[in-house]
């Protein structure tokens, strides 16, 4: 167990909390090579799962052109900077506008980097980047960094071999995937995904279900979208939980399953919450269905931007307020 808190900040820096105190010097300083505001920044930190031995991380931001990037480097001597000569530009994404740029990165538990990425951004996908597999938008992606220069491609991957289809893809039809997560214990994968005007989803389904459609720009939700004159579901795998945006919600911004041990009442409900809505909602998968849904009331925390998960799989959440709040017993 590390008693260090990484915490990114949307302009390009990585800061540490040491037992509890927010460190001076930054862990990782980019803010020079990323553009930052509305959707854009240094979006999410992935750790290798052998950090402890060969020191690695991964960071995924939009460039001064706004365009993805997904960067490794190596911790130096100093277990709390990183080796500034380390960096290494892994994939580059084009992204046509500002928003929907996805951003998270996260290693699953076959030890594989998946990188969330939005359809493109603009409104509609009037690209239709989302249902189509010769670019990277609109896809949640899945790289071997553990082999290949930069990366390779995991030969499990279900489009590899397809000349018409981006090898990374694992799965498609995603408009701006806002946090992913797995559940180690049922083997589950979890995406948020932001809607346009109306509906906002939670997926859940196997890890290990692979090649999978979600439906967007067909669906928004679990309601036809474009073409709605033709709205087909065949093949179109739906979210286990949709809510609209009556009451001020906007935007999910998609947690974690809590896996900890300071609150066994919480054991094995997914957290997420809404952006504009500022509350905190959980529910619990069973057979495919989010059952035991409950509304938790924390006060006013402000916008809720993220959430986190420590060495012990105790959970938090990053607020616009520029704080970092975390779930203890009442």
């Amino acid at each position: 167990g590390d008693a260090r808190l990484f915490v990114v900040e949307q302009p390009g820096r990585i800061r540490i909390v040491q037992n509890g105190q927010l460190l001076g010097t930054p862990f990782l300083d980019i803010a020079s090579k990323i553009s930052s505001g509305g959707e854009r920044g240094l979006l999410s930190v992935a750790f290798h799962p052998e950090y402890a031995s060969n020191g690695l991380f991964f960071v995924n931001y939009t460039d001064n052109q706004g365009d993805t990037r997904v960067e490794r480097y190596r911790v130096s001597s100093d277990a709390n900077r990183p080796d500034p000569a380390s960096g290494k530009l892994l994939l580059t994404v084009d992204q046509p506008a500002s928003n929907h740029n996805g951003g998270h990165i996260l290693f699953g538990p076959d030890g594989m980097l998946y990188i969330a990425m939005g359809d493109g951004g603009g409104a509609g996908d009037t690209g239709n980047h989302a249902q189509t597999r010769s670019d990277l938008l609109g896809d949640l992606l899945r790289i071997d960094v553990n082999s290949g220069d930069p990366y390779a491609i995991p030969a499990d991957n279900p489009f590899v071999g397809q000349s018409s289809s981006r090898n990374e893809i694992w799965a498609y039809g995603l408009r701006n995937p806002w946090r992913i997560a797995f559940d180690r214990v049922d083997n589950m994968l979890y995406i948020a995904d932001v809607g346009q005007n109306q509906l906002e989803e939670i997926n859940a389904i196997a890890a290990s279900q692979k090649g999978v459609n979600y439906g967007w720009r067909l669906m928004e939700g679990d309601r036809c979208f474009n073409p709605s004159s033709n709205c087909n579901q065949n093949g179109l795998t739906l979210p286990v939980l949709t809510y609209s945006h009556s009451g001020g919600a906007c935007s999910v911004t998609g947690g974690f399953v809590y896996r900890g041990t300071e609150v066994p009442s919480l054991q094995g409900h997914y957290f997420y919450a809404d952006y504009c809505g500022g509350w905190i909602r959980s529910f619990k998968l069973a057979n495919g269905e989010a059952t035991d849904r409950r509304n938790w009331e924390f006060g006013s925390i402000g916008s809720i931007t993220s959430f986190g998960e420590d060495g012990k799989s105790e959970l938090y959440v990053m607020s616009s307020n520029g704080r970092v709040y975390k779930f203890v017993p009442d």
